[in-house]
């Protein structure tokens, strides 16, 4: 085997289509594809590089593997003396940097890989190919990235289709992005380029039918076309249980703004389940979206999510990013509560990186913007923001990340945010009272235990209404059914009040059923769990009532 293209995943559970597009551009049985993840060990990758022989290595690079690929590359030139190649968007813009401080690494491609890659594999000059960049005569050859016309190779070939034992599967219909962000790499180079719509959709029904729970589509902002995206989401519902299965999750990366009459006829038919949707929102500041270049109808945006969110068939995750330009920590405390109160599924709390070629990076000393020069490189502190205040948003992120996000604690949130004047002032505290105790990887139980006891000593919170709702929300989401011990209540009539519901057609358990229940302290009911069928969305089981 002459060459290895190898992918380290950040998890298991997903897959990677890069190395598998170079692949498809070669065509050649004298190449093949290894995946791994970040998470086993680098000896045994090594071994299974090395198990194939090969005279050359290429490496697809991110931000999550970088350490990783280098370490090996280095290794595998050092012992084996192997062609080292390296592509990926974690190199794409900073290859001189790559070269000159990597000595085993030989070639750098910048920008789209699949026809680079072919032209090297099938022994084209360096010097005749676009978007490679490489050492010549003891100097460095830089190119600009390469951005190909023409779609790439079909990368779904059987050996792809056997590799992805039902993992997440991705599907690529475009490349790049409508937009300009300062913070992004998508629109670095140029517009968009739609895919043929016709192979999009026979990609869909393979995938969809090769194990995997849930196909993820990669374009950036899946709906820069309406129409076309349109079409796909209609076709998607129209071929469920015909031969999409019904337990297939889509998820696609949209722009809320760009939703319009049309689109909303056609989602509103989506079964519940069907269809996942991310919205990125970054923040509410005018002052810092127009600091990044992303021109935003906040108003639009706001009333298109909160439309998404009403119908109750798709799930929707909104993110915000701490450390952006001119966004301070009070202004940042009013993102969360506007993006907050859109009751979205999700609230994904993220923190600005300082990508290799995006707009920003070119600003960070005018902006004073000290950030970590290894992966991920997030940042810091800059000109707005304090290194403080970002450690106590991360502190926040935790929190929510467990407490909302989670979807363990839906009731908790609800009353919590009810009591305080806002959601972040719900939060924030929490996080500041746990400190590094939240990051420890700690159970649920003792995780539970610590929000009852600090919200139980805040003066505004009703200890009753406070236990019942981490009760309930903890038999809503257990199907063991089992409540930690400073959650119980003793009840005497508690397994009366059980065989009464059973012995009552309409309460009844069906058969093998589990039921699990609990006393109320603030008011005078039983409430029981059925754990039959959680809902997609909430990810939880029906809670119902009864009278104590």
């Amino acid at each position: 085997m002459k060459t290895v293209i190898c992918a380290l995943n950040s998890k298991y559970i997903h897959s990677s289509l890069a190395p598998w597009y170079l692949l498809a551009a070669v065509n050649d049985k004298d190449c093949c594809v290894i995946e791994g993840t970040i998470n086993e060990s680098l000896d045994a990758v090594y071994e299974r590089i090395t198990s194939n022989n090969p005279s050359t290595v290429a490496f697809s690079t991110y931000i999550w593997n970088k350490q990783s690929v280098l370490s090996l590359a280095e290794r595998l030139k050092r012992e084996k003396n192997v062609t080292i190649i390296l592509g990926g968007p974690e190199v794409s813009y900073n290859p001189r940097e790559i070269l000159e401080n990597h000595q085993f690494a030989d070639i750098v491609i910048s920008g789209e890989g699949e026809e680079p890659f072919a032209d090297i594999y099938r022994g084209k000059p360096l010097e005749e190919i676009d978007g490679i960049c490489y050492k010549k005569s003891g100097d460095v050859v830089i190119k600009p990235p390469f951005v190909s016309k023409n779609d790439p190779p079909n990368p779904y070939t059987k050996e792809y289709m056997e590799a992805l034992n039902g993992r997440i599967a991705y599907l690529e219909t475009s490349r790049g992005c409508p937009f300009s962000c300062a913070f992004c790499l998508s629109g670095r180079c140029g517009g968009v380029r739609f895919f043929d719509l016709e192979q999009a959709k026979r990609n869909i029904i393979l995938l969809a039918n090769s194990g995997t729970k849930t196909v993820k589509f990669i374009d950036r902002t899946f709906n820069a076309d309406k129409k076309r995206a349109r079409e796909l989401f209609e076709f998607i519902i129209q071929r469920r249980r015909v031969d999409i299965p019904d337990n297939v999750c889509f998820h696609f990366e949209i722009e809320g703004e760009l939703l319009d009459e049309s689109t909303f006829s056609v989602l509103k038919k989506a079964p519940v389940g069907l269809f996942q949707f991310e919205i990125g929102i970054q923040s509410f500041n005018e002052e810092t979206l127009n600091g990044i270049n992303r021109r935003c109808n906040i108003e639009l945006l706001c009333e298109n999510i909160s439309r998404l969110v009403s119908m109750e068939n798709i799930h929707i995750h909104i993110d915000l990013i701490a450390g952006l330009p001119f966004e301070t920590f009070e202004s940042f405390r009013d993102s969360f509560n506007k993006a907050y109160r859109l009751n979205a599924n999700m609230l994904q709390l993220g923190f600005l990186k300082i990508l290799h070629g995006a707009d920003l990076e070119v600003r960070t000393e005018e902006q004073k913007c000290e950030f970590s020069h290894t992966p991920p490189y997030e940042i810091i502190s800059n000109a707005w923001i304090s290194e403080k205040e970002i450690k106590m948003l991360k502190g926040l992120e935790e929190v929510v990340e467990r407490l909302y996000n989670s979807s363990r604690f839906a009731l908790t949130c609800k009353y919590l945010c009810s009591v305080y004047k806002t959601p972040f002032d719900a939060y924030f505290g929490l996080a500041q009272a746990l400190g590094e105790e939240i990051a420890q990887g700690i159970t649920l139980d003792d995780f539970t235990l610590l929000v009852y006891r600090y919200y139980s000593s805040e003066s505004s919170v009703d200890k009753s209404k406070l236990r019942d709702a981490l009760a309930i929300d903890r038999l809503a989401t257990n199907r063991m059914g089992a409540l930690p011990d400073f959650l119980k209540v003793k009840c005497k009539d508690l397994k009366k009040i059980l065989c009464d519901l059973d012995k009552n057609e309409t309460t009844k358990r069906a058969k093998n059923v589990k039921r699990s229940a609990t006393p109320l302290l603030s008011e005078n009911k039983v409430a029981y769990v059925d754990y039959d069928h959680r809902d997609y969305l909430t990810n939880r089981f029906l809670v119902k009532f009864t009278k104590l």
